[in-house]
Parts: structure tokens; sequence; C-alpha cells
């Protein structure tokens, strides 16, 4: 029987002071009950669909696509694959070439995990000129069957610089079109220092949403 020897937390926390997209809403956390007047908490919570680490939804870019409660579990769960790309600077591309190898043990159903390691600028300036994924790049792991993309940086797509033209997002769009799902602000990718790691990334169920945080986590199995 499969066993949990290991999980590697790789989620940001939810907080008011927490980076957002520019232009998303920031997080509120307000005591709404209290032990003190009421016997007991609930924290009333104010946040944007695409808070913290989280998933989009195909409608996310694409009108008539699926909500993040309509999506099977299916999308959110399977054997995690590494595209170690630390070697990329600031607002570089994330090619075939830089991926190839890797994409060669890819399977259906897999799920990418673009390590550029700009997590280490989460809460910067910096974080938004993170390396982003070539629409070509993203073709190749499409025909190989995966549909969940996942990086450690606030999008699979250039994040767009103060004043710099829209250039719209192709690779959000490739995905949506898949019926896939994206993974953003994701940490700790360093961690997976073991093979094949389950990973999870399980979001709320918000009716009709566009998407929502997940706690993702990558699981080293023993047997």
């Amino acid at each position: 029987m499969p066993y949990v020897r290991r999980i590697v937390d790789l989620s940001h926390t939810i907080g008011p002071g927490m980076p957002v997209y520019p232009g998303d809403p920031v997080p509120m956390l307000t005591p709404h009950r209290t032990i003190e007047r009421d016997g007991y908490n609930v924290l009333g919570v104010r946040f944007g669909s695409q808070s913290g680490t989280h998933v989009d939804a195909p409608v996310h870019m694409d009108a008539t696509g699926a909500t993040v409660d309509a999506l099977p579990p299916e999308l959110f769960v399977g054997r995690g694959v590494l595209f170690d790309v630390r070697d990329l600077g600031a607002r570089e591309r994330i090619t075939v070439d830089a991926i190839r190898a890797a994409a060669e043990r890819v399977r259906p159903g897999d799920i990418a995990l673009f390590h550029t390691g700009w997590s280490r600028y989460y809460g910067s300036d910096a974080y938004y000129t993170h390396p982003y994924l070539d629409p070509d790049a993203c073709e190749l792991l499409l025909a190989r069957g995966v549909r969940t993309f996942c990086v450690d940086a606030p999008s699979v797509d250039e994040t767009p610089a103060d004043g710099q033209a829209e250039k719209g997002y192709p690779v959000h769009h490739l995905i949506a079109a898949a019926g896939g799902v994206i993974g953003e602000n994701l940490c700790r990718l360093d961690l997976i220092d073991f093979p094949d790691p389950l990973v999870s990334l399980l979001p709320i169920t918000i009716e009709g949403s566009d998407g929502a945080p997940t706690r993702a986590v990558a699981l080293d199995l023993g047997y």
C-alpha cells in the first residue's frame, strides 16, 4: 500500500498585506464574531478569485469555458513533471528548447510545474518581471496530453510592464481552449527533490467562478 513520506507545501498565505496581480482586489480579513463578544470566532473574508496561490478555470479567458466548480477534480491531481528553467532571466521566454528534454517523459494527465525561481521575488516589483511560457512550448505539452500548467510566478504569460502595450494572454487562451487549468503563484518548488511527486491543486469550489485559491501540495509517496 502506498503511504505519504513527505508533503511539500507549494502555497503562499492569503492575507491583507500580500501582493496581488496589478488591478486585482486586495484581500481583507475582518473579525465578524469573536470569542470575547460572541463565544466563538468567525472571520469575514474578502479576496479575489485569483488571490495568492490559485487556479484559473477556462472561463477566466473564454466566456463559454467551464467555471471552476464545474471542472472534474482529475484536472487538479496528478503526477508532477518539473521543468527547471531557473537559468532564465527577467522577461525571457520558456521556449521549446528549454523544456524539450523533460517533455520527453510527459504522459497524458501529468501536471507541468515550471520552476523559474521567481517566487524569491514575491512581494517585490521584480516578481512581475518573471519568465513566461512561449505558446509553442505550451502547444508541445498540450499535444502530449498535459492539461494543467503551473508556475512559481504571477502568470504563465508575460505580465505587462507599466506603460507597455497589452500583448494579450496567448498561453492562457491556448490552455482555456483545450479545457485545461493554470496554477499560478506557487512556491517552494525547489523542495521537490524526489521523483514523480503527486501534486494536488484542488481549489475551493466557488459557484460560477473564473478561478479559486488552492492549498497546493506535492506528495512524496512510498510503497
